[in-house]
C-alpha cells in the first residue's frame, strides 16, 4: 500500500519541524510505502525554507509551493490532485489532529472495508467557548439547510481511498468545501472518534472571518434553501401589505378611525419591505456570484514549483 499524507501549511514555522517528525514516526510504524506532501500556501515566514531543508535530507518529503496564498481548501485540493497514494490522509500542520490517530484510522478503514474514515472530535482543547458554540451551531444549521447529510463535529482530518481521490479530481467546480464534497460522493464512510488537542505552537489560521466565509461557501454550494427562504419572506411581506390595505379599506367603509397613521408607520413599512428586498437580493447575489466564479474558470491554485516530485 502507498500512503500519501497531505499537509497544507501557512505560516507554520514554529511547528512544521515537529509536525514532520511526528508524522514520520507514526507512518514508519506501518512499514508501508509513503510520501509526505507539504503544500506551502503562500507563507510569508520561514515555513518554505524549513521545508526545503527537510526535503534535502528526506526525499519522501515532497513540497508543492503555491505562487501565493490561495486558502486552506485550495491548498488541500492541490495535495489531492498531486498525490500518488492508494490512500490519502488529510491533516493540518498545527498538530491539533494527532498523527498517532493515523495508524488506527488506516486499520479501521481496512477492517471495515471503508472508502473514507473521517475524524469526529469528541472534545476540543485550547478553543474558546465562542468557537465551540459557533462550530456546533454551524454543523447543525448546515444539515438543516443542505440537501445532503453531513457528519457533525468533523473537519478535514480524514483518510480517503483511491476511488474517492479519483472522483474528487474529476470535479471541476471552484471554491470547494472539501468535507462536504466527500460526504456528497457517497461510498462507505465511517467515523473515527478522537480528542482534538490545542495547537502545538503559533496562532490559528482560521479566524472568525475565514470561518464565516467557509460557512457561507458550504451553505450556498450545497443548498438551495436560502432561495426558498427568500421566496417565503417575499410571500410574508406581500401578505402583510395586503392585510394592511384591507384594514385601510375596512376603516374607510365603516369609519373605524383615522386612516392616516402618520410618519412613523410609513417609515416602518418602508424599512420592513426595503429590508426584505435587500435580503432577498443579497441571497440571489451570492448564487450569481458563485456562477460568476465558475464561469471564469480560473484555476483554484497556481503552483510556482515542486520539490522531490
Amino acid at each position: 500500500m502507498h500512503i500519501s499524507i497531505i499537509i497544507p501549511c501557512y505560516n507554520e514555522e514554529l511547528v512544521i519541524l515537529e509536525t514532520y517528525k511526528k508524522l514520520t514516526d507514526e507512518i514508519k510504524k506501518l512499514n508501508e510505502k509513503y510520501e509526505l506532501i507539504f503544500i506551502n500556501d503562500g507563507s510569508n515566514d520561514s515555513t518554505l525554507s524549513i521545508l526545503k531543508e527537510i526535503a534535502t535530507k528526506d526525499n519522501l518529503v515532497k513540497i508543492i509551493n503555491l505562487s501565493r496564498n490561495f486558502g486552506h481548501q485550495n491548498a488541500v485540493t492541490a495535495g489531492i490532485n498531486n498525490c500518488n497514494g492508494d490512500i490519502a490522509v488529510i491533516i493540518d500542520a498545527d498538530l491539533q489532529d494527532p498523527p498517532s490517530a493515523i495508524p488506527l484510522m488506516i486499520e479501521k478503514m481496512q477492517s471495515e472495508s471503508a472508502n473514507v474514515v473521517y475524524g469526529v472530535r469528541k472534545d476540543r482543547e485550547g478553543e474558546t467557548w465562542i468557537k465551540l458554540l459557533t462550530a456546533k451551531i454551524f454543523y447543525r444549521l448546515l444539515n438543516k439547510l443542505s440537501d445532503v447529510s453531513f457528519p457533525l463535529d468533523t473537519g478535514d482530518f480524514r483518510i480517503i481511498d483511491r476511488s474517492v481521490i479519483n472522483q474528487f479530481n474529476s470535479l471541476k467546480e471552484k471554491n470547494k468545501y472539501i468535507r462536504g464534497l466527500i460526504s456528497w460522493m457517497g461510498y462507505k464512510q465511517i467515523p473515527f472518534y478522537y480528542s482534538r488537542q490545542a495547537r502545538f505552537a503559533g496562532e490559528t489560521k482560521y479566524p472568525f472571518k475565514k470561518m464565516l466565509k467557509l460557512a457561507l461557501t458550504s451553505i450556498f454550494y450545497f443548498s438551495k434553501k436560502p432561495l426558498d427562504i427568500a421566496i417565503s419572506l417575499g410571500i410574508i411581506s406581500v401578505s402583510i401589505g395586503l392585510i394592511y390595505v384591507l384594514w385601510v379599506f375596512i376603516s374607510i367603509i365603516f369609519s373605524l378611525g383615522h386612516v392616516v397613521t402618520g410618519w412613523t408607520s410609513t417609515i416602518v413599512i418602508i424599512v420592513f419591505f426595503g429590508g426584505i428586498q435587500l435580503l432577498t437580493t443579497g441571497i440571489l447575489g451570492k448564487y450569481i456570484g458563485n456562477l460568476f466564479d465558475e464561469a471564469k474558470n480560473r484555476p483554484e491554485y497556481i503552483i510556482e514549483n515542486k520539490i522531490n516530485f
